[in-house]
């Protein structure tokens, strides 16, 4: 069992709550007085569900991302074509291929979010994937505007870092989310 905190609606009104590693519900965030926070909220966990968990890159894309996207992964060019592009071409190669979020906190103009990219690069059912942290800024009308994010390979409890130093256990019992 893991502990941590929870609101459903306000960041006034969080709670702590207990779960199983298996059982993560999605953390949130956010003022729910704050209507910008709402909307950039809701707008990013609709870009993570249609772009990469329905697979629907380059047809919904433009709906989330700003046509002036400021992009700091140095994989993938600035706007949202680009990004539709990255995120098209390895949902057509991996049906597996998903996003979990596992916490979002948006505030004002930015939007923070905890996920687990799964099979966006490989076939192996059991892919433990990429932890990423997203941080979005977006515009007046709630869209991205520009993306920074931090990715960390999620290994198991036996191999937690396998790409950096195989067979290395978990410093701890408490999971990557």
């Amino acid at each position: 069992m893991r502990s941590a905190f929870m609101s459903s609606a306000s960041a006034r009104a969080i709670r702590p709550i207990h779960f199983s590693q298996e059982e993560l519900p999605m953390i949130e965030l956010f003022d729910s007085d704050d209507s910008r926070a709402v909307r950039n909220k809701a707008s990013i966990l609709s870009f993570y569900d249609l772009v990469i968990n329905q697979k629907k890159s380059e047809e919904f894309v433009a709906e989330f991302i700003s046509p002036a996207y400021v992009q700091h992964n140095p994989l993938i060019a600035n706007g949202p074509e680009a990004l539709g592009q990255f995120f098209g071409q390895i949902t057509r190669e991996r049906a597996r291929a998903r996003v979990v979020v596992h916490k979002i906190i948006a505030v004002g103009d930015y939007v923070w979010a905890h996920v687990n990219f799964l099979n966006l690069f490989n076939d192996d059912p059991n892919d433990t994937g990429i932890a990423g942290v997203d941080i979005y800024k977006m515009d007046a009308d709630g869209k991205a505007i520009e993306h920074w994010d931090i990715l960390q390979l999620v290994g198991d409890p036996k191999n937690s870092a396998p790409w950096l130093a195989p067979n290395v256990s978990r410093a701890n019992p408490n999971g990557m989310f």
